[in-house]
């Protein structure tokens, strides 16, 4: 049986949760690039994360982007040959959303691929909602889905979405 292998590409700001993302969705040992950030509070990822998963005859490979822009050298390499994008933002941090805007229009200048937009921390008090980030993001509201990274059910439907999205493409 022929495998085909899927590229998607996870993307953001720094701690939108995209390293937690591929470690809930991989079904094997993700390879990261965390080190202790600038502040020494947490870790950020400097090159990628990838994981992968199975699913019948697909193999889909996730690719993970840092968030910092110091790094955004890395963004076009990894788009490179990428079916989809899952961009992903904090709902509780509206300082990261000019970022988020800048990656966005970054690649998808690059290489038009489907789109959905994970918007997570939802569990935080006075955190921004999918539409009011989509809307400052000028996405459609319906391309932008509540996720919790950390749960697989949530992290698969964000995956989900983006293949309806890459199925109509």
């Amino acid at each position: 049986m022929n495998e085909t292998a899927i590229k998607i590409l996870v993307a953001g700001p720094s701690g939108a949760g995209k390293t937690t993302l591929i470690q809930t969705l991989s079904q094997s040992p993700v390879v990261n690039t965390d080190v202790r950030s600038s502040t020494g509070n947490r870790l950020t990822t400097v090159a990628m994360d990838f994981g992968q998963l199975r699913l019948d005859q697909y193999a889909i490979h996730l690719f993970g982007a840092p968030g910092q822009e110091r790094f955004d050298f890395t963004w076009e390499i990894l788009l490179d040959g990428s079916l989809g994008l899952l961009l992903l933002v904090s709902g509780k941090d509206a300082t990261h959303f000019p970022q988020a805007r800048r990656i966005y229009d970054y690649l998808l200048s690059r290489n038009p691929i489907p789109l959905v937009l994970g918007v997570t921390h939802q569990d935080h008090p006075n955190c921004w909602d999918c539409k009011e980030v989509a809307s400052y993001l000028d996405l459609d509201p319906a391309a932008a889905v509540p996720i919790d990274a950390t749960k697989l059910e949530s992290a698969t439907e964000l995956l989900v979405r983006l293949f309806e999205l890459v199925e109509r493409a």
